[in-house]
């Protein structure tokens, strides 16, 4: 058994072994500035094609990559989905797979994006926030980013699934995405080998041995991480009349 285990929370999947390995059969290309689909990317994606979570909804997914996600997404039948990338080269790339791979899949748009930094509101949000490399003082900074903003680009009621590492400290997300509004569950879990550039960087080896229960050793001494992907509903919220914002804002 793990030694973070959530599997009395996971949800029973939605297709069949067959269905399954349709959704994850894909042609990808890659560029020499895409990255290739990380243990984070290729879980993220199983889950995705074991869950149908956006039929009939609109869906916004931040970071394509190399479309391995993206491709799931649009062959489980939403409403739109707007796929963003932050250079217009690797939305290209996006791009270029989906067309390979779902062709005629009108209901697709691509939007060039920093982040949650573009308009909208959709039913579903779908992301690997970067961690380990994020590049940002506070590795944590994208997960933190949809914690606190999400909320901006989802309906009420709408869903912000991701996923993280036990590194990135799961209870810390557990704790402020209720604190924040959501309720969340872990859809699935698995847990691997540190990947190898985790030891060159001392830093990071340093941050993780202050979170709890951030990795376990396991008989052979080898450092395990558990990959958590996890599903939060943003639960309905009004301010109470005496705070401290303007009426025309208490929407947003």
């Amino acid at each position: 058994m793990p030694f973070l285990d959530f599997s009395g929370e996971t949800i029973v999947m939605t297709h069949s072994d067959a269905e399954i390995d349709a959704l994850l059969d894909m042609d990808l290309g890659m560029g020499d500035e895409d990255w290739t689909p990380t243990p984070h990317g290729r879980f993220l994606a199983q889950v995705l094609a074991e869950h149908n979570m956006v039929e009939g909804k609109s869906v916004l997914e931040l970071g394509g990559g190399v479309g391995n996600h993206s491709i799931i997404l649009a062959r489980q039948n939403p409403s739109h989905l707007v796929i963003t990338e932050v250079t217009e080269g690797l939305l290209a790339t996006t791009r270029e797979n989906v067309e390979r791979n779902v062709p005629g899949a009108d209901f697709v748009e691509y939007r060039v994006a920093d982040w949650l930094d573009l308009d909208g509101q959709f039913d579903v949000l779908v992301s690997n926030p970067p961690f380990a490399r994020s590049g940002r003082q506070n590795r944590r900074y994208f997960i933190d980013e949809l914690i606190l903003n999400s909320h901006k680009r989802l309906t009420a009621g709408g869903e912000l699934v991701f996923i993280q590492s036990s590194m990135a400290d799961i209870h810390r997300t557990r704790r402020d995405l209720k604190r924040n509004g959501f309720d969340s569950r872990i859809v699935d879990q698995a847990s691997g080998a540190f990947r190898d550039y985790y030891f060159e960087d001392k830093a990071f080896m340093a941050e993780i041995e202050l979170v709890p229960d951030g990795y376990e050793r396991d008989e052979e001494d080898n450092y395990i991480e558990t990959l958590f992907v996890i599903a939060a509903t943003l639960m309905p919220w009004t301010p109470p009349d005496f705070a401290h914002i303007p009426t025309e804002l208490r929407d947003s």
